[in-house]
């Protein structure tokens, strides 16, 4: 389980990034990777790292508190 902070999410497009917290990498979320109904930029979140077609994508991805 990863750690990380919404940098970007647009809602009408349905994906955003994550920055990590440990690496500052930015990972890709798309909305069909979250558990929770909404996230906004700033959120902190917790997530689990996958491979997909592109590169890593964050999946299971719940705001978690500040």
């Amino acid at each position: 389980m990863h750690t990380g902070v919404i940098k970007f999410f647009n809602e009408d497009k349905g994906f955003g990034f994550i920055t990590n917290e440990a690496t500052k990498q930015d990972i890709f979320v798309h909305i069909t990777g979250l558990k929770t109904k909404s996230i906004n930029q700033g959120d902190r979140v917790s997530y689990t790292e996958e491979k997909g077609k592109k590169g890593i994508i964050a999946v299971d991805v719940e705001v978690i508190g500040n």
